[in-house]
């Protein structure tokens, strides 16, 4: 059986594959469950965002009677609202397109229970990371002790140290604690200030609600612990919220950073820098192809955030992005046409994503020389690998983390592509892989299978080799 996107190696630059024995094997095929790609991993699109971007790019669709009533209002407006009645157009803000702002804003006011928020501070993107880049860009200075650092967890997104290194900021790392679910330890993150000072000059702390890849959903107490070190530390707190919609712990629910600082005492209220980010990635969406994103900006200087507007003018959003984003936070409501299919579409998703994340925890954790804390949202599992003590000097002798030897050596047995731990950062003498298990379940148990035989054939290797030595 199949799964996912198949690829020739060759276009990856991957060598043709090859198995523990040296041997050529006859696959040519890739399968990546490395990145939170929802379409690649096998999900469907959503079909009304498909039918409103559909006749927004081809606007005599309209005129389709097979196409829901509330589809063709939905493009008649965002057409309206495109400079020339055309996605072609370019955009009329830097900032985003004025009605995809206002529903952002009406979105984030419904999901935090009336908390104010003015299209004025909302940002529209090419996808959370890039909203972060320009951020980040904003921040940086100095060099030596005066260089900004930003406070980041391990393991953190596997795009995010690039992304500093690309913007000449100092991570400033903060461990997550395994045995906890990954959570946030204050002690922790005094620790990390503490050790930063006298090497760089730390501005900020990121953080990752849902965590990603972890999938752990921060509690208010541990959110309101954060927001006073951020406070008593003169820390701007950025918040990347891109898994939100994705929880599914028992007795867990996001709340997010802005809520819980608007209920906070108004010293923190009042006082906090904080930027959120979200993406058209999640899964309520699942476009991040679209590339389409936003950023609050929350208690900034309104110089600052004139600023970021400015730079945000270098480099115009995605029209196609940003209406896929108004879709995403303002989708059918209850009476309209299209809610049905919308709701079951969105359930049908969710309920796989906790499915999945169930059964595949179980089977990792029954696999020999293999860990895995269980998740309460995203879309990725991040099981610890157990190895033995000859691949980890090999790993060492070929210059490499173990992990990621041991993600080569999968690719080149099972032709699987997993992400190693040592892009989103670990601690030394800790391994670890990245699995996406937002996919089809037949995707995701072929997946989990070839990941099994693979691993007991290289523990299995190893003891006879072991065996060999010692006699």
């Amino acid at each position: 059986m199949s799964s996912g996107l198949q690829v020739n190696p060759g276009v990856l630059g991957i060598r043709p594959l090859i198995n523990l024995q040296g041997e050529i094997k006859p696959s040519s095929t890739v399968t990546d469950v490395s990145s939170g790609d929802l379409q690649r991993a096998g999900m469907p699109p959503l079909s009304f965002a498909r039918q409103v971007l559909a006749v927004c790019l081809y606007p005599e669709l309209v005129e389709d009677d097979t196409l829901p009533p509330d589809v063709k209002q939905r493009a008649k407006m965002l057409l309206s609202s495109c400079n020339g009645g055309s996605v072609g157009s370019y955009p009329q803000t830097a900032s985003g397109i004025p009605e995809v702002l206002n529903s952002v804003a009406k979105f984030i006011r419904r999901r935090d229970g009336g908390v104010t928020s003015r299209s004025d501070d909302i940002i529209s993107s090419t996808g959370s990371q890039k909203s972060l880049q320009l951020v980040l860009h904003l921040m940086s200075s100095g060099v030596g002790r005066t260089q900004t650092g930003v406070l980041i967890p391990v393991p953190c997104p596997h795009t995010l140290p690039m992304l500093l290194d690309d913007t000449r900021v100092k991570q400033v790392p903060y461990r997550l604690v395994e045995e906890r679910g990954w959570a946030v330890d204050l002690d922790e993150l005094h620790r990390a200030l503490k050790a930063a000072r006298g090497q760089c000059e730390p501005r900020a702390i990121y953080i990752s609600n849902p965590g990603n890849p972890t999938g752990h959903v921060q509690d208010r107490k541990t959110m309101e612990e954060i927001i006073r070190f951020a406070a008593n530390e003169r820390l701007i707190l950025l918040a990347e919220e891109v898994h939100q919609d994705s929880v599914y712990g028992s007795d867990k629910e996001f709340l997010s950073y802005k809520k819980v600082l608007f209920e906070m005492d108004t010293k923190y209220s009042e006082t906090v820098e904080m930027i959120s980010f979200h993406s058209i990635s999640s899964i309520c969406m699942g476009d991040g192809g679209l590339r389409g994103g936003y950023m609050e900006m929350i208690n900034l200087d309104p110089a600052v955030k004139q600023y970021i507007k400015t730079m945000q003018s270098s480099s115009s959003t995605v029209i196609l992005g940003q209406l896929a984003l108004e879709v995403m936070v303002n989708p059918p409501a209850p009476g309209d046409p299209s809610y049905r299919k919308y709701t079951q579409e969105i359930l049908h998703r969710k309920e796989t994503l906790s499915q999945n994340a169930q059964r595949a925890c179980d089977f990792l954790n029954r696999l020999r020389g293999m860990s895995c804390q269980p998740a309460m949202a995203g879309v990725f599992l991040y099981p610890r690998l157990h190895l033995p003590p000859r691949m980890i000097e090999d790993a060492k002798r070929l210059g490499v983390q173990a992990d990621l030897l041991y993600c080569r050596w999968l690719l080149e047995e099972e032709g699987l592509c997993l992400g190693p731990g040592c892009e989103n950062g670990q601690e030394e003498e800790s391994f670890h892989v990245r699995l996406c298990i937002l996919a089809p379940a037949a995707a995701l148990d072929d997946v989990l299978a070839r990941i099994a035989s693979f691993h007991l054939r290289l523990l299995d290797k190893d003891a006879k080799d072991t065996d060999s030595v010692e006699t």
